[in-house]
């Protein structure tokens, strides 16, 4: 598997990408050519794959089917209109399948653990606590 980035998007999406620093682009029209793009850039290796979440909906079954390994990571980001309204947040699947944990539970058991302990502190160490929490996260 090679170790590169490739985004595959709209081409005004991937311009930007690459003006960013991606040296792949490869700029999509509709969702055949998407799937085409899409298989061969999995075919061709590439470990992280940037798409739109247009095109992710689109392609929801393939791209389920080619992250059910560890690689690729196919990361979906908002298109130039901007993000829109989904049922799941795939980001989040993401990180629950690389990490193991869900996110947002873990971080409203370490909310939860932190109003503990603030009910116990002085109110003068309260600033002091929440600069700390906020740090660290």
């Amino acid at each position: 598997m090679k170790k590169d980035i490739a985004i595959m998007a709209d081409p005004d999406t991937v311009t930007g990408f690459m003006l960013g620093g991606i040296k792949s682009g490869f700029p999509v029209h509709n969702k055949d050519e998407s799937k085409t793009t899409l298989k061969q850039l999995v075919d061709d290796g590439f470990s992280i794959i940037i798409t739109t979440e247009k095109i992710g909906d689109e392609l929801r079954e393939d791209i389920t089917k080619y992250t059910s390994k560890a690689l690729p990571m196919i990361i979906e980001v908002p298109d130039k209109s901007g993000s829109h309204k989904r049922e799941t947040d795939p980001m989040n699947e993401l990180i629950k399948r690389v990490i193991g944990v869900e996110m947002v539970k873990w971080l409203q058991e370490i909310l939860l653990k932190l109003q503990v302990q603030l009910l116990s502190v002085e109110v003068w160490e309260v600033p002091r606590c929440t600069k700390w929490f906020v740090s660290v996260i």
